[in-house]
């Protein structure tokens, strides 16, 4: 079940781009435009909004920080059963927050059981999308992620609506029924590579049957068992794969407990000694990815710009109002208009990206820059068109997202995607927790929203200069003996400098 090239970019690898956009609008769609339901549970509850800004900002950071544990999923599940199950938490969520009483839990509901399930589905649906593309990896990324803005433009007009014709109560209940079809998507995820936990069902079954025809199976024979599904034999085994082979020794070992339980119980140590040697790897391995500068420093600018750039998706259509500058939400709300230019941002910036001589950790840099610039001039906008136009430019500049699995890739290799983006993603849901929060309670400190966007903006800015700083030709060229031979972006940032 390797993956070839003749599997590579096209065939069943579209089909996994449309079920993965799909499954994130359905599961993005209300979350990502929760600013149209704040002012909603604002009047509702009559709760300050540093409280209620806890609800939008949980059920887009928690996916976010659990992502190491929702990378972990699809590795071990594979893609499709965990979409399944997101599938039932993100519709439970939803349906179970239209009969909450109060702030606290709407929290849990909204916020912690929708978030998980939102972090599921993004594992999952860029993992797949990683391993059915190599040179369109940029492009498909970009088509996926764009989903989570589409799903927003729709379900910010769709939601005003809803509430309007069935109450707050009846939108949720509608939206939760909507957010099943997350199943129907999970059936066109086929995976590439067995994974983890079918893989250690296979050793053992392996180990029944052949149990009769070895009376002391060879150790290292076993490692034939896992070798058969893997993607490079020729290669040292991955952490995940080492695991795998432990547990198949585990069950060859049992095989000698019926000779005694002096024998037993010394297999059984050797076995968890093993074992703990694996998972210091695994930790190991861990560490190994934020010694990378580059790393280090895009998870810095990730959790600036998570911090500052995400409180005006919840915000905005407060601010609006607050200022006098419109009575209600208008027929297109900013969330619907920073979500449309959010899709369009995600498409071509994942077309630039795949651009040779551009270098994208310098692009993400820029977008940075130019969205923190949005930001800065929101408090000094006194027109509701001037809003709308800086919601565009800041939902464009957004778009950057759908680089972080590509940047990842470049930084530390396919191999250690999963560990390394899920450590970004924490980064980022980090980032995203505390922003809404933070804003809130400068409004309801101030009464107003200038200082908190001003804050915001500095932030973005802030991460984009350490991003940029961090890493110039300049640092590669001087630690170029000590890099791993899996880094690649050194040969494009030397491109680019030479460019320049």
């Amino acid at each position: 079940m390797a993956p070839s090239n003749q599997v590579l970019d096209g065939g069943w690898g579209w089909a996994i781009v449309v079920a993965s956009f799909m499954a994130q609008l359905l599961a993005y769609g209300s979350p990502q435009s929760v600013g149209v339901l704040y002012p909603e549970w604002l009047h509702a509850f009559q709760e300050g909004k540093g409280m209620t800004a806890w609800v939008g900002s949980l059920v887009a950071g928690v996916g976010l920080i659990a992502s190491p544990v929702c990378s972990a999923c699809v590795d071990n599940f594979g893609a499709r059963p965990v979409t399944i199950f997101s599938g039932v938490m993100v519709a439970g969520g939803l349906m179970l927050s239209a009969f909450a009483p109060n702030v606290q839990f709407l929290i849990f509901s909204y916020g912690i059981v929708v978030g998980l399930g939102c972090g599921l589905v993004y594992a999952a649906t860029l993992t797949i999308t990683c391993q059915y593309f190599d040179k369109r990896r940029g492009l498909a990324l970009g088509i996926v992620t764009t989903g989570t803005s589409v799903g927003a433009f729709i379900y910010a007009t769709a939601q005003n609506e809803l509430i309007v014709l069935y109450g707050l109560d009846g939108c949720l209940l509608i939206i939760g029924a909507v957010a099943l079809n997350l199943m129907a998507c999970a059936g066109f995820m086929r995976p590439l590579n067995m994974p983890g936990y079918y893989l250690k069902q296979k050793a053992a079954l392996e180990r029944n049957t052949e149990e009769q025809l070895f009376e002391k199976p060879q150790l290292d024979d076993l490692k034939i068992t896992t070798g058969s599904s893997a993607t490079t034999p020729d290669k040292n085994l991955m952490v995940k794969e080492l695991l795998i082979t432990i547990d198949a020794k585990d069950l060859a070992i049992q095989t000698e407990k019926k000779k005694g339980s002096f024998l037993a119980g010394f297999a059984i140590m050797k076995v968890i000694k093993k074992k703990q040697q694996a998972y210091s790897r695994y930790m190991h391995s861990m560490y190994e990815i934020l010694q990378d500068q580059a790393m280090v420093a895009f998870c810095i600018a990730v959790f600036l710009f998570s911090l500052g750039a995400f409180p005006p998706v919840l915000f905005i259509e407060d601010v609006a109002q607050s200022e006098g500058l419109i009575e209600e939400v208008s027929v297109i709300p900013l969330v619907s208009i920073g979500a449309i230019a959010t899709c369009m941002g995600k498409l071509v910036l994942g077309v630039l990206v795949d651009i040779r001589w551009i270098n994208s950790i310098y692009l993400y840099a820029f977008t940075m820059f130019a969205g923190g610039v949005a930001l800065l001039l929101i408090p000094i906008t006194k027109t509701y068109v001037g809003l709308q136009i800086l919601s565009a430019v800041l939902g464009f500049f957004s778009g950057n997202w759908s680089l972080t699995s590509y940047i990842t890739t470049k930084i530390v290799g396919l191999d250690r995607l999963t560990q390394a983006h899920g450590i970004l993603m924490f980064f980022g849901g980090f980032g995203i927790m505390l922003g809404p929060p933070v804003v809130g309670w400068f409004f309801d400190w101030t009464q107003s929203y200038d200082l908190a966007f001003y804050f915001s903006g500095s932030c973005v800015v802030l991460g984009a200069f350490i991003l940029f700083l961090l890493t110039l030709p300049c640092w590669n060229r001087k630690h170029s003996e000590t890099d791993r031979p899996d880094v690649h972006y050194t040969s494009n940032c030397d491109k680019v400098a030479s460019v320049a």
